[in-house]
């Protein structure tokens, strides 16, 4: 079911939609089922990951709504969203008219994504940029632009960088890190021991799809000091939907188990982390 690496955006788009219409809901995305489609459901049921699991995307996107939430009060004035997907965030959150919002993504994506909305009024400035993020001469050309015109940028990569390997999240890192105005970064993050179990469990769909899993740091947050951005914020996904009652009770004992926020080696953890410069 999964053709290529932008229908992940149509798989997550599905978990959003289920977490909207429960009546104790953590957030909001009254556009995720019309994004998702019949097409985001199929590839749901074929991935053969129970409900249980989706806390992870539910905890996932609360997060980054909430860093999201928390940048724009300090004063952030532009959000760069890499690999922005059915992204939503724009529409459906309170965001003031002054903020810029930029999203990146694949042409194909963006020319599914742009009908589906039209009609719909973002709460900021919003404006797309249909890139291929692998190309580095062509990404570097647009974050000098953006970043000279950004005094105090958020740079969102939400569901991303796992599919890439090492050098190319160090490369990307490196050249985020090179752009004047991009300050913070929020992305999400996972162990080597997670990553090989997910590896064995869904990562063959994947792979097939054009989309495996490759990046799990041994160093945790760590990995991007050397590339110019430090942690500020780690926030461990297992302990937030602990907090958020949205944890199955088997995995509940694990989460009352002590935590470090740097390496975690073969344990399966996952993260979502706010870097800064």
């Amino acid at each position: 079911m999964i053709r290529n690496i932008s229908d992940t955006a149509l798989w997550a788009a599905i978990y959003r939609a289920r977490e909207s219409e429960r009546k104790d809901a953590l957030f909001q995305d009254p556009f995720a089922r019309r994004l998702a489609g019949e097409r985001g459901e199929e590839i749901a049921k074929a991935m053969l990951v129970p409900e249980r699991h989706a806390w992870s995307f539910v905890v996932r996107t609360l997060l980054f709504d909430q860093i999201v939430m928390r940048e724009v009060g300090r004063g952030v004035d532009t959000v760069l969203n890499l690999a922005a997907g059915l992204d939503a965030r724009p529409y459906r959150l309170e965001l003031p008219a002054s903020l810029r919002w930029v999203e990146v993504d694949l042409p194909g994506l963006l020319e599914y994504k742009q009908p589906l909305l039209d009609g719909e009024r973002p709460g900021c400035v919003l404006e797309r940029f249909p890139l291929d993020l692998s190309d580095p001469a062509a990404r570097r050309r647009l974050f000098g632009d953006l970043g000279l015109r950004a005094r105090d940028a958020l740079v969102l990569s939400e569901g991303l960088l796992v599919y890439l390997t090492a050098d190319e999240v160090g490369s990307l890192a490196g050249d985020l890190a090179a752009a004047g105005g991009f300050r913070r970064w929020a992305l999400d993050l996972m162990s080597p021991g997670l990553l090989r179990m997910l590896q064995k469990r869904i990562g063959g769909k994947l792979a097939a799809g054009g989309a495996p899993l490759k990046f799990g740091p041994e160093e945790g947050p760590g990995f991007f000091a050397p590339h110019g951005w430090k942690p500020v914020e780690v926030h461990s996904m297992l302990k937030a939907a602990a907090r958020l009652g949205r944890l199955p009770f088997w995995l509940r004992l694990l989460a009352m188990l002590p935590e470090s926020t740097g390496p975690q080696g073969s344990r399966p953890w996952s993260g979502v982390c706010l870097l800064g410069r």
